[in-house]
């Protein structure tokens, strides 16, 4: 079973964001991942248990050994099978850093969320 990347189109930055994800891993050869919409296909929600809502805040990455990660774990987790930014993995590992960059995400997520939401983009 390949990756799966959960995200909301519906959000510009969120999708900005995706699409060069994916191209930057796409570049590097990187071709097993299942790009999955949830504006798109809101019912895919389910596949990570999680509310529509929440898939729509934080990006959800599900490996191949059907692990889930959410938010910044979610980042960190495409950036160690992107060649070049391996390294931006492992100083986001760090365990100082770690859960500052949790805090950040998730503020930064919900703030954007908020703003999407008051935009009606869904």
């Amino acid at each position: 079973m390949p990756t799966k990347v959960y995200y909301n189109s519906a959000c510009p930055v969120c999708n900005a964001g995706i699409k060069d994800q994916r191209q930057r891993m796409e570049k590097c050869g990187v071709s097993d991942i299942e790009w999955v919409d949830v504006h798109n296909n809101p019912t895919a929600a389910a596949e990570v248990n999680d509310s529509l809502e929440q898939v729509r805040e934080r990006l959800h990455v599900k490996n191949d050994n059907n692990e889930l990660n959410v938010g910044i774990d979610a980042f960190i987790a495409l950036w160690q099978q992107t060649p070049g930014q391996r390294w931006l993995a492992q100083v986001f590992k760090l365990p100082i850093i770690r859960p500052l960059a949790r805090v950040a995400y998730n503020g930064f997520a919900r703030l954007l969320y908020l703003w999407n939401r008051a935009l009606k983009h869904w």
